[in-house]
């Protein structure tokens, strides 16, 4: 494998923390979006210029300083890293534009620190999709989690404190508490953290250790979402809706599970996770997750209360996929990366809309709203389909991967997890869609009139909901960085 010493890594995850001094000091609403929208697209050229090389098996690396013997702070593209980096750099984009919309419309309050952080946030998403080995990958996880407390605390009122202080107790708590210790575990017996396709394991040690040491990694990332440690997710709800899609579909959740795929591929190993068994305990524990987040999500009336606990489902199956070990079922987990960004950031932004538009946020305030916001239903309804694994949109793949992955691995019962769940997944989002619209006029809540959203907050969310639909029709190169990361 070819490797390529650049700097670009460096300058993807910086170019949005530069940008932050000026966000910070700009009086004019119009220069701080303007700068957010010039770091934006920088990023993603930069990171898009990487593309290339890594498609043609080549991984580009920088070593920004060696801290211990085995241990630097270091960057290194290769597939799985790109994957996640591309979908946050381009999502970060649409957010920001909608986040003007959003914001502008509600006549928010601290503007400049929400942008400030927002773009802090996105450094540090970058710089974990481009992490070389496990100590890079953690300093970067915990900037995000300081990064975003500012952002869920937004409102500053009981409700929002309350769950910023159970976000970090849940976030950094774990890293801390779990991760930390783990991490020191792994460097004493192998003298490395640096992520390799082998894992970095001898294969001599003690099964016990490895199944502890895998539990801690796996359970510690908790912005993963696993239960039992997922309550936080919930709770970050007050947050403003922006925020939400940050934390559900570009970065936050993402770059937990992004965490623990690492810790899978690139810590353990296929191999060694093969021939222990220890795929099998995730599975259960990601099935698990599954289940019962979407039964829970069947009970919840607040529109973004259940697409939380969607979401706690969802990254579960990016895990469960990887922890198949079959290659099938890893390009489907790698996959549903992007596949569920697209397709969760719709129905956040839609949420988002309908409550700027109407100040709703309850599903049952919503029969007939179709009629009134024709535009955000028919993307609540795209998105929907995603989630579910429906065609004619992207998650069709990643789901239609997974099931081949659990036939692939003769997991049976996960076979049956992945086809109950979509079933859940359609029973708590195709009702919110035919309420919309098929009601009688006496049903309706609302008036035929229609008044959607500010564009600045429609267009996002068209944006995103035909970016589902084209997943569907070329979903090739996500296809092919995933096939990349698994040594395809």
């Amino acid at each position: 494998m070819e490797t390529i010493i650049s700097i670009k890594p460096l300058l993807a995850v910086l170019v949005s923390l530069l940008i932050t001094p000026i966000l910070a000091s700009s009086r004019a609403p119009n220069v701080r979006e303007a700068w957010t929208f010039v770091a934006a697209v920088a990023k993603v050229l930069i990171i898009a210029s990487m593309v290339p090389a890594v498609l043609k098996g080549a991984e580009i690396v920088y070593t920004v300083a060696q801290v211990v013997p085995g241990v630097a702070i270091k960057f290194r593209v290769d597939a799985l890293g790109m994957l996640f980096a591309l979908v946050s750099s381009s999502l970060w984009i649409v957010t920001s534009a909608y986040s003007i919309g959003y914001m502008r419309a509600l006549k928010e309050h601290s503007q400049t620190r929400y942008f400030v952080f927002f773009a802090l946030a996105l450094s540090a998403t970058v710089g974990v999709a481009f992490s070389a080995n496990l100590l890079t990958l953690y300093l970067f996880y915990e900037m995000l989690s300081f990064a975003t407390y500012p952002l869920v605390t937004h409102h500053q009122d009981p409700e929002a404190r309350r769950s910023g202080r159970k976000y970090l107790l849940y976030i950094v708590g774990t890293s801390i508490g779990i991760v930390l210790p783990a991490m020191l575990i792994c460097y004493n017996m192998t003298g490395t953290l640096e992520f390799s396709m082998q894992g970095i394991f001898a294969g001599t040690e003690p099964k016990a250790t490895m199944v502890v040491l895998l539990l801690m990694l796996v359970l510690g990332f908790a912005k993963a979402a696993i239960m039992p440690l997922h309550s936080w997710l919930p709770a970050a709800m007050v947050a403003p809706t922006p925020v939400s899609a940050l934390l559900h579909a570009v970065a936050v959740v993402k770059v937990g599970a992004f965490s623990v795929l690492r810790v899978l591929t690139g810590v353990f190993g296929i191999n060694l996770l093969t021939n222990l068994h220890l795929g099998t305990v995730v599975c259960y524990i990601a099935a698990f997750t599954v289940i019962t987040a979407s039964l829970i999500a069947l009970t919840q009336d607040g529109l973004k209360r259940r697409l939380a606990f969607s979401t706690i489902g969802q990254l579960s199956y990016i895990v469960l996929g990887v922890a198949l070990l079959s290659p099938k079922g890893m390009i489907g987990g790698m996959t549903h990366i992007a596949m569920h960004a697209f397709g969760k950031i719709t129905l956040f932004f839609c949420a988002g809309a309908i409550f700027v538009a109407t100040g709703k946020k309850n599903i049952s305030e919503m029969v007939g709203i179709g009629k009134r916001m024709p535009v955000t239903m028919i993307a609540f309804f795209i998105g929907s389909l995603s989630v579910i694994g429906l065609p004619p949109t992207g998650g069709f793949f990643s789901k239609w991967y997974l099931v081949l992955g659990t036939l692939q691995a003769d997991q049976m019962p996960m076979l049956l997890v992945l086809l109950g769940s979509s079933l859940l997944n359609a029973a708590y989002f195709l009702p919110v869609v035919y309420k919309a619209f098929f009601c009688t006029s006496e049903e309706s809540m609302f008036q035929n009139t229609i008044q959607e959203a500010p564009i600045w907050c429609v267009a996002p969310l068209v944006v995103t909901a035909v970016g589902s639909i084209v997943l569907f029709f070329y979903p090739t190169l996500f296809l092919n960085l995933a096939k990349l990361a698994i040594g395809g």
